[in-house]
Parts: C-alpha cells; structure tokens; sequence
C-alpha cells in the first residue's frame, strides 16, 4: 500500500501559469506593475488585465497548494463530487465546516482517533454522499486520507470514484486480496480508496472478523483521517459493528426524510455500546 505523502505548497503563480501555456512569459512585467501599483495578487492583477481566465487562475492555484480540484471536463470521476468540482460552492463550505467539527471533537495525533464511520437509520440518507465530499475536503486540507467502502451490501463509492478493483475490502477480509487494492484517486493527491468489491455472501461476519479490526489498525499508521462509509441501519447490524471497531461515528440524516426518533435511537444505541457520537449532520441534498 502506498499512502499518500504530505503534501506541500511548490511553485510561483506565474511560473505555473507560463508552464500551463495559459499566460505568455513577455506578459509577466506587465503584470507585476500592475500588482505593485493597485496593491493586488498576482493573479487578479492578470484578471484585470485580460490576459487570464478565472478558471485558469483556480486550477493554478490549486495546483501550487496541492488543493484537490477537478475539472468541469473531467470525467474519470461522478459528478456528485461536489467537494472536488465546485470547491468554492456552499455545499464545500458546509463540508469544510463539518471538517472543522469533527476535528475539534475528535481527529488527533492518537492514531486511535484517526478513524470515524459514517452512519444513518435507513438507506437514501446521503451517507455515501457525506462520507465522499468529507473524504474530498479532509484531503484537499493536506491530510493523508483513506475512503473505506464498508456497505459490502449495496456499495456507492465504487460509482462515485469510478475505481477498478474488484476485490476490495471484502477480498481483503476474505484473505483474496491485500492492501495493494486501495487505489489513488486523480486530481485528488491526498485522497486513497478502498472500494468494497464483489459482494459477499456474509457481510456481517466479515466486518465482524478479527481482520477488520487488523486492518483498520494498519492502515491508521499510515493515513492521517480514516472515513469509512456504512449500510443502512434500519435493516442490518453492520454498521454498528463497524462503528464499535472505529470507536467513533458521524450520523447522517436527510431532511424531511427521516425521522428525528430514528436518529435519537441510533445515537444511543451506538453510545451504550462506547461509541463516540462525534456528531449528526442534516444532509439537505
């Protein structure tokens, strides 16, 4: 497994916008008089000038802080990625906020509190959703992040981040595969995932075998965040198997869909058994 290295700002703005072929080197002067005299970046200098695109200036930058950005012609990736093709949305503002939450109250340097699971009472609440755009902002902050697909029932990331494997976490857990399976994601430098693969005839059993917990310690010492998306616990104990070995959870509920009593249900039964209810979001979306 090859885990993603922190990453690090590189780059002058104008020396990657002359790389790109989207600003001409005898242009750069110009520029800088420009952005001396009206006390302004670089790039909005350019802007004003007519010699650059805003999209050009966002893609530069992102580039030149290793910011995970994607775009509107990309196609190797679903567009319910919000978080990655529309970062300055408020949908990624939203999510950047949640990030911050969940980090004061409960990511830190304790590689036991690197792991949270994400999980709602019924299907069609926006987990998967939530889980992905997390996944996108976590790494889009420079954090070494990891995408686990543990709904071994009806799995979603596969879909959204078009991965290719099919033997994924079950293969894992069913001693088919190893850690090679987890697969990075382009554009997305922070970002790995770990598909679910085939789906197996005994979901339960397997989240619930020893190798689970083996795994997540594993791959705890590599990453910085572990996200791991769920099934629906209305219809089945994954989940909160899955949440008792990551010691934390973020539950997820759809506005005018699903019922308050649901969630109060799930948030205390997950709390009896030590499970840290990080937080709920209301996933209007």
């Amino acid at each position: 497994m090859n885990a993603p290295e922190r990453l690090k700002p590189h780059g002058t703005i104008g020396d990657l916008l002359v790389a790109r072929g989207v600003l001409q080197p005898e242009h750069i002067n110009t520029i800088i008089e420009r952005q001396h005299s009206h006390d302004e970046p670089f790039g909005e200098a350019a802007i004003a000038l007519k010699l650059l695109q805003r999209s050009d200036l966002d893609a530069a930058l992102s580039t030149q802080f290793n910011y995970g950005y994607l775009h509107d012609n990309d196609t190797h990736l679903s567009r319910e990625l919000v978080t990655a093709f529309k970062p300055f949305s408020s949908v990624s503002e939203e999510m950047r906020a949640l990030r911050g939450q969940i980090m004061l109250r409960w990511l830190n340097d304790d590689r036991r509190r690197r792991m949270l699971s994400v999980v709602s009472p019924q299907a069609q609440d926006g987990r998967s959703f939530i889980a992905a755009n997390l996944a996108v902002v976590f790494s889009q902050q420079g954090q070494r992040t990891l995408l686990i697909d543990a709904n071994l029932r009806q799995p979603r990331q596969s879909q959204l981040f078009h991965t290719g494997h099919s033997a994924g976490l079950a293969g894992i857990l069913a001693g088919r595969a190893r850690l090679e399976v987890i697969e990075a994601v382009p554009g997305l430098p922070g970002l790995r995932v770990l598909p679910a693969g085939s789906s197996p005839p005994n979901p339960q059993e397997l989240v619930g075998m020893a190798s689970f917990g083996d795994l997540l310690q594993q791959v705890s010492q590599n990453f910085d965040v572990v996200l791991i998306d769920t099934p629906a616990c209305d219809r089945f104990a994954d989940a909160e198997i899955i949440a008792a070995r990551t010691g934390a959870a973020l539950v997820v509920a759809r506005k005018n869909r699903t019922p308050m009593r649901r969630v109060n249900d799930l948030a205390r039964r997950l709390q009896d058994t030590g499970v840290a209810v990080v937080g709920s979001i209301l996933n209007q979306h």
